[in-house]
Formats: C-alpha cells, structure tokens, sequence
C-alpha cells in the first residue's frame, strides 16, 4: 500500500545492497536501481553513495530512512487494526528454514497453513541454520526455522519442537544388529557430515566432545550439503553418520539403513526465529500462532 519506490529505498537502506534488496523484494537488480533514482529525482537529491561496489546513505538518505521506518511501522499498525476488526488474513511472507526442517517438516506446515488461509502467499528459502540466522538478522526473511541453538540475544527465538538424532549405519555393518551406541564407539569408523555452518553438523560436534584434541579424531570421510547426499554415503557404505530421526523414516520401512540409539541420547529443538518488532502484520502473528499449534499437536511424530 506503501509508495513503492519508498518501500524499494527502505529494502536497499536497510540491507546496504542493491543484489540483497532485489532478491528480498523478488525484483530485478534494475528495477530496484530505477524505482530508488525516482525517489532521488522526486527529492532532487542523492540518497545513496556508491564507491568501490559499496553504498552508504547520504545525510538526506538517513532522514529519509528514518522516517520511511515510523512510515512503515504506522502501516503495519494500521493493517493490524484493520484486519483485527475484518477478520482478514492476507498478505505476502518470506520464510527461511535450514535443509533438513525445510524438507521433511516445513511441507507439510505449510500445506495446512495454506489451506486455512488461501490468500497468504508464502515464499521458502533454504540454507543451513547459520545463513538463516544471518537471513533473519538482515531482515532478508520475515521468520527462521532452525534446528539448532541461536547464539544472538537480540533476536527472538520460540521452540516448535524437539527432534532426536539417531546414528545410521548400512543393513551389514558389525554395528547394525546393536540398540544402543556411544558416540566414542562411533568415532572409529569413518563418518559422513554435513557441512560447516549446518545445524546438525553444530549439534553434533557439541555432542561428541568439546575438545579440540577430541574433534580431531574425528575420521571425517566426506561433507555433504544435505541430508539426502548423506543417506546415500551411508547406504553405499562408505562411512557411518549421525542425522535427524525424521530424514530416514523411507529408508527405514525399505530397509536400506539401520537407526541406532545413541547412548546418552541426542535431542536437538527445532525452533522459529525472528526479529523483535514492535508491530508485525497480521499474517506474520497467525503464522507463528499456527505454527506453534502445529508444532504441539505434532510433538511425538517423527516426521
């Protein structure tokens, strides 16, 4: 409802990035740099200045800033009092969840979501737990989905659930025939991970030991980027890994992998992330209101 070109302005003021603004506003590089020159020709002043593929806000970029940001919070304020007198739930929201919440829980959440509210539109990213954190602290995304502990204070951070990782090892591994194991017998067999920045390869690490000397005696075989390219390491033999209960419940009815406790066992929270805004539009609040429902009603499933 906003001036677009105000809207455009704020995206970029805020992200300090022509690239980042337009992909958050799902708009062409040029359409973003030709909706902010309108708003400087209608002030007839720059509010940006670009040196060396950096930009910064000039003084007038700053007062203008300033004021689209009580602008913007006025709208959502009034949007919220609008629709809490209507009843109406629409509107657009871009959604951050790291790989394994987005391919094995997300579908479903939304699926339901979207069918009690068809006029949301929902937009899905997908990184590892430290790009949607990141994501969240730029504003980049309206909420976060991660599966493992957020360290910044000034964002807020709700648990949906709690997930158990399991140790997973082929049909004829010597290991496959055990209930339990501990995650020092596991260390001396070659094991497949996720990458750095994963959430389940943080949960992990913490897991097995806070040592540095420890860490190194890890036999990492191979880094993955995904839940999927790990179940298939661990399938063609080539190392045994840990991973989240939820990921491996095909494998388990096919019987192409085998799902062994750890001893103690590993729990990890899948929770939402987003930043502490005094007024958010409505959908944002019935998304988490639904969510956190879903979350409850779902706490014991393994998917």
């Amino acid at each position: 409802m906003a001036d677009r070109r105000l809207q455009v302005f704020h995206t970029v003021a805020r992200l300090l990035s022509f690239t980042k603004a337009a992909e958050t506003l799902h708009m062409t590089q040029p359409a973003v740099t030709f909706q902010v020159r309108q708003l400087e020709e209608y002030f007839n002043t720059r509010l940006f200045d670009r040196t060396h593929n950096r930009i910064s806000l000039t003084e007038a970029g700053e007062v203008v800033y300033g004021f689209a940001d009580k602008i913007f919070e006025l709208y959502a304020e009034m949007e919220n009092a609008v629709r809490e007198m209507t009843g109406e739930i629409s509107g657009s929201l871009t959604i951050g969840a790291s790989t394994t919440i987005a391919e094995y829980m997300l579908p479903a959440l939304l699926g339901d979501f979207r069918n009690q509210y068809p006029e949301v539109t929902i937009h899905l990213k997908v990184s590892n737990t430290e790009g949607i954190v990141s994501m969240v602290e730029n504003n980049t995304i309206d909420l976060g989905v991660v599966e493992a502990p957020v360290g910044n204070k000034n964002l807020v951070v709700d648990k949906c659930r709690d997930d158990q990782l399991v140790a997973i090892v082929p049909p004829n591994h010597e290991l496959a025939s055990r209930k339990t194991v501990k995650m020092e017998e596991l260390l001396q067999y070659p094991f497949i991970c996720r990458e750095e920045g994963s959430g389940t390869r943080e949960v992990i690490t913490n897991y097995i030991c806070q040592t540095d000397e420890c860490k190194q005696s890890m036999q990492i075989a191979m880094e993955l980027g995904s839940p999927e390219a790990v179940k298939g390491a661990v399938e063609a033999g080539m190392g045994i890994s840990v991973v989240s209960n939820a990921t491996i419940q095909k494998e388990l009815r096919l019987g192409t992998l085998v799902a062994i406790q750890l001893d103690p066992p590993l729990e990890r929270p899948f929770s939402f992330v987003h930043q502490k805004q005094k007024f958010r539009v409505r959908v944002m609040e019935e998304l988490l209101e639904f969510a956190r429902a879903y979350c409850h009603e779902h706490q014991g499933d393994n998917t």
